[in-house]
């Protein structure tokens, strides 16, 4: 009789590669699933899923905070992989040896960070690779407005490639905080992704409603630099880049995909975004008119508190551009056709769930990256660094039905897993519950699943995620965390020899 280290008995097993759906067992040896099915055999730990959806974890392509606690309050939206890929890091080597120093909750990775390459080459700062240090290096602002020159375009390619050798995956590719970039340089990047056959990930160029650098310019020349160069361009949330023309943008991206383009789409379900203050496209004079909101869209996070004009702004951007702030871009708590919106896409067929999640942040302004659980109360950060993926699910799977529950689990699941499979050949093993995969699993009541974070109450942990398995080691059990479980490892790419 086959001895395993556990099993997950009685559960309403989901695969969504295979459209698995019946009542079965699950048996995990060695931190890999060994047996589906009705298993005979014993093992070391029982879990009673009975009346439970077990499917694969769900895995974050856009997470930007990558410590402790923000992996303690995805675990409980569900995420057994949170990847740090649409501004990345650099140097990559020493991102992963400090992250595998600390040990990690969840399975983690991250993308090389061109704008950390190109603040490198252009200016004299040391920038931490975070979105807090790429706001903070906006003090020298010559990396944001200005075409670099060919020696330096040479060199901006020539660290992003060390990235990739070291094992990066992808080019994290925030075009908006560095609107001046030029074509060239974008060109060069494109073609270096494609020759090492790895995603960009992609905050397109511009953010407006009205022309000229609108979003849907930015989507034509995102979709022209993948028709040119054979890059895969991967849309970092397609929610808020693309603001009121969602519409437009759709088409434009439908239309490539049915070309053979390599163009994939991420989005999280809420009208409201997160950046830094020192942002380039709020200290543009037509911000309003562009963005079809007044600076009190605009709040401190630390602070929650609101902007109050342009000159305000501009003050801000000067004395903290590192300051965490949330973008009020769509009002879908009261109006339909913003939900609408939402929706379009949300509900993008193919496109993968990512939260966009943000690092957790005291009421002072400094990053919170201690042991507390729960996290303090002061914490403060986005609603969906805690409760994306169970919001989609709740809202648009099981109360709107709007999306069918398996096409649910595959956009947090199979797809983020499909869009990275092809360059990071380990993720071939998430995003799936099959005999030879990861066990990376979470166990959760469809009755009970719920979003509790808000806007007034960001740190909230979501509800009914009972067990969350990382390789085959328990996180969450009974719905109680695990507080001295460390089993993430490492989402990398082979290494240059």
């Amino acid at each position: 009789m086959d001895q395993y280290d556990l099993m997950i008995r009685g559960g309403r097993v989901l695969d969504p590669e295979t459209n698995f759906d019946a009542t079965a067992d699950i048996a995990v040896k060695d931190g890999v699933i060994a047996a589906i099915g009705d298993v005979a055999g014993s093992a070391a730990q029982i879990i009673d899923a009975e009346g439970l959806v077990v499917s694969p974890g769900f895995i974050d392509l856009h997470a930007h905070g990558q410590s402790l606690p923000a992996d303690r309050m995805q675990a409980f939206d569900g995420v057994t992989t949170t990847l740090e890929l649409e501004v990345g890091v650099l140097p990559v080597a020493r991102w992963y040896d400090e992250q595998a120093a600390l040990g990690r909750v969840l399975n983690y990775g991250a993308s090389a960070g061109w704008v950390f390459a190109r603040i490198a080459t252009m200016t004299t700062q040391q920038a931490a690779s975070s979105v807090a240090g790429m706001g903070e290096a906006m003090r020298d602002k010559r990396w944001v407005e200005e075409v670099a020159t060919s020696a330096e375009v040479a060199e901006i390619v020539e660290r992003v490639q060390v990235g990739l050798e070291q094992g990066g995956i992808g080019i994290a590719f925030p075009n908006a905080y560095a609107p001046g970039t030029g074509v060239k340089e974008l060109s060069e990047l494109c073609s270096l992704a494609a020759r090492h056959g790895v995603p960009t990930y992609t905050h397109i160029a511009y953010m407006s409603n009205v022309d000229p650098r609108s979003s849907v310019e930015a989507y034509v020349r995102l979709i022209g630099l993948a028709g040119a160069t054979g890059a895969h361009m991967h849309i970092c949330h397609f929610n808020s880049t693309s603001l009121q023309d969602v519409e437009r943008c759709a088409e434009l991206v439908k239309t490539a995909q049915a070309q053979g383009l390599k163009v994939t789409v991420e989005a999280y379900p809420y009208g409201t975004g997160s950046t830094v203050v020192g942002a380039e496209f709020f200290a543009d004079p037509a911000f309003c008119q562009r963005q079809g909101t007044g600076y009190d869209a605009i709040e401190m996070v630390a602070e929650r508190r609101r902007l109050a004009d342009r000159n305000e702004l501009l003050e801000r951007q000067q004395r903290e551009p590192g300051a965490l702030v949330l973008i009020h871009f769509l009002d879908v708590a009261v109006n339909q056709r913003h939900r609408d919106l939402l929706d379009i896409s949300v509900m993008y067929p193919g496109g993968a769930i990512a939260s966009d999640a943000m690092p957790w942040i005291l009421s002072n302004g400094r990053a919170y990256t201690g042991d507390a659980w729960p996290l303090p109360d002061d914490a403060v950060a986005h609603p969906r660094s805690s409760a994306t993926f169970t919001k989609f699910l709740r809202e648009w799977v099981i109360d709107r039905k709007a999306v069918p529950l398996m096409e649910g689990i595959a956009k947090c699941t199979l797809i983020p897993a499909q869009i990275l499979e092809a360059s990071t050949p380990v993720m071939r093993k998430k995003g799936r519950l099959q005999v030879g995969c990861d066990a990376d699993i979470v166990a959760f009541d469809l009755q009970t699943l719920r979003d509790r974070a808000d806007f007034l109450n960001m740190n909230r942990a979501s509800e009914g995620v009972k067990h969350l398995l990382v390789h085959g080691e328990a996180v969450i059990t009974d719905g109680m965390l695990m507080r001295e479980a460390r089993p993430g490892r490492p989402v990398r790419r082979e290494q240059a020899s």
